[in-house]
């Protein structure tokens, strides 16, 4: 396994002054935001596919310091309901392709996205309970209608550009937010391209067990890429008010969870586990940090977690055999 980052935390430094940052604390990856939520600040598609030396430049930048770029990163929305909404964060998602593929990156990181209720919806509307029965058919349209077709299509566009990964993060708010709505869309669209960036974080809070939802995708060989972020959950606001919470992220004693860096949500023993089960389950490429930690900035957020991963993380390739047995 390798141990790697999102940069967006790192987005008022060049690139090359970043990578050189992560050099020195021991990383070996970088995952590079090109677009939809997390920006264009290291990687601007626009530049890169129509400057040739900004393009040689951007990829010596990763040659001399020996870090992999990992992925790139375009999380968004292409099925919002809003067409001018939806028609930016798809253009994102096809810069982010046509750049893999001068890149040689085989690996783009995204949401599903989320549809309206009907075709003429303003805002995404995400369905949480199957009744009255008004949701039941909400789902029907967005899966059936948009969502489906939206993929296929798009999944087969990213293939015939030669990438052949598709990493969807599980975040509530868009319809693959857990294993089991993962799998729907990637058994509907057929193939292996679609699969997780799967993101312990989102899974806390739900009441998901990462481990059980680490053996059921891998054993589909549907863990595409990890990010490795962390869930504090707030046992007393939780026993009063649940874990379905809409208030401001900045208000930790008032939340039923927040996000916290690695270690400071759940303890080592946890993240070994979940650690373990990745490499059981065939998955042995980056842990890719991503910092969104309330109470501290990014540099120490960031380097208390790569202290953190050192000591949870299997680096050497498996066995080959056991001396023991």
């Amino acid at each position: 396994m390798k141990l790697g980052v999102l940069t967006v935390p790192f987005g008022a430094r060049p690139l090359k002054e970043t990578l050189e940052y992560l050099k020195s604390l021991g990383l070996e990856a970088a995952e590079i935001g090109c677009g939809g939520f997390p920006g264009r600040a290291h990687c601007d598609p626009e530049v890169l596919l129509n400057d040739e030396k900004a393009l040689a430049e951007f990829k010596k930048a990763f040659e001399d310091t020996g870090i992999e770029l990992s992925a790139l990163s375009c999380h968004g929305n292409p099925v919002h309901p809003d067409k001018k909404t939806a028609d930016m964060f798809h253009d994102h998602f096809v810069k982010a392709v046509l750049l893999a593929e001068k890149l040689g990156v085989k690996k783009i990181i995204t949401f599903s996205g989320c549809p309206g209720d009907h075709e003429g919806a303003k805002y995404p509307n995400w369905v949480t309970c199957p009744w009255p029965d008004d949701f039941l058919k909400i789902l029907d349209y967005q899966w059936n209608e948009v969502l489906i077709p939206y993929w296929k299509k798009t999944a087969a566009f990213a293939l015939s550009h030669s990438v052949e990964k598709i990493a969807f993060e599980m975040h509530p708010g868009f319809c693959v937010y857990n294993p089991e709505t993962l799998l729907k869309l990637r058994n509907a669209v057929g193939g292996t391209i679609l699969g997780a960036n799967f993101d312990p974080s989102h899974l806390f809070w739900q009441g998901i067990d990462p481990v059980e939802a680490i053996r059921v995708l891998g054993k589909e060989n549907a863990i595409h890429h990890f990010h490795a972020k962390d869930t504090w959950i707030d046992p007393k606001n939780t026993a009063v008010n649940g874990v379905l919470d809409t208030k401001h992220y900045g208000g930790v004693l008032e939340r039923s969870w927040t996000f916290r860096t690695v270690g400071y949500g759940h303890d080592q023993q946890t993240w070994k586990e979940m650690i373990s089960m990745l490499r059981m389950t065939g998955y042995d490429h980056v842990l890719s940090i991503e910092h969104e930690d309330a109470l501290m900035t990014g540099e120490e957020g960031f380097e208390k977690a790569v202290e953190f991963l050192k000591q949870c993380m299997i680096k050497d390739p498996a066995p080959s055999g056991m001396f023991w047995a």
